[in-house]
């Protein structure tokens, strides 16, 4: 009798399971008695106090680190004015609703119900879009 590829497959899919439930835990992921805390200031380079690495780290930080110019200080306050609320802007809308048109529709006469109730025709309003929309500062100044 010849044996299938899936047969085959599956003996060494068996085989496979078996040789990964062979080691156990230990030889696998051996700590040397080591705590958490004790692996953790190796591989980050010593305690909350510092060390050689961490020493190096903030080295680096620090000749990455600019200092602010007189522009940049100047320009802070400005570049958000707009959006920040004071005193003089509070009783002017900074964020303008977009138009939203209104729609009639007019409902002929018709009947309703599950005993047929006759209901006149009407009309109503709704708005075109389901949800109002807020313009950005400064991107829609007209009023409507």
């Amino acid at each position: 009798m010849r044996r299938t590829w899936t047969e085959r497959l599956a003996v060494l899919g068996i085989a496979a399971v078996l040789a990964g439930c062979s080691t156990t835990k230990e030889q696998m992921l051996s700590h040397d008695n080591r705590t958490m805390l004790d692996i953790w200031n190796a591989e980050t380079g010593g305690g909350a106090g510092g060390g050689p690495a961490a020493r190096q780290l903030l080295d680096a930080r620090q000749t990455l680190r600019r200092a602010l110019t007189d522009d940049d200080i100047q320009a802070a306050p400005g570049a958000q004015a707009r959006y920040t609320r004071t005193a003089a802007n509070e009783i002017h809308r900074q964020f303008h609703r977009l138009p939203n048109p209104d729609l009639v529709m007019y409902v002929y006469p018709h009947m309703a119900g599950t005993d047929p109730v006759p209901v006149p025709g009407y009309s109503t309003v709704f708005p075109l879009y389901q949800r109002v929309q807020y313009a950005l500062p400064g991107e829609r100044i007209e009023d409507y």
